[in-house]
C-alpha cells in the first residue's frame, strides 16, 4: 500500500467528525475498530455494511477501509 494512500485515508478519517475522536470508538486503542466498537456510536450500522466495509474479512476495519466506507457514504462525514 502506498504512502501517499495512507496519508488519504487518514486525512479522510479526520475530516469525518464521527472519527475525529477514535480513541473514543477504539477501545483496545488496536488502531482497527471492530463491529461491537462502531455499533456503540454507530447503532444503525448493519452487519452487512460492516462485512461489506471488511475488505480484507478480518472482522476488523482499518484505516483505509474506513476512508472507502466514508467515500461510499456507509459510514457518516
Amino acid at each position: 500500500m502506498s504512502k501517499l494512500y495512507v496519508m488519504i485515508a487518514a486525512a479522510a478519517m479526520a475530516a469525518s467528525p464521527l472519527f475525529a475522536q477514535s480513541a473514543d470508538i477504539d477501545l483496545n486503542g488496536d488502531g482497527m475498530y471492530s463491529y461491537p466498537e462502531l455499533m456503540a456510536v454507530m447503532p444503525e450500522l448493519t452487519e452487512e455494511d460492516f462485512a461489506e466495509l471488511d475488505t480484507s474479512g478480518d472482522g476488523l476495519l482499518d484505516a483505509e477501509e474506513i476512508a472507502a466506507g466514508v467515500s461510499a457514504g456507509i459510514l457518516p462525514r
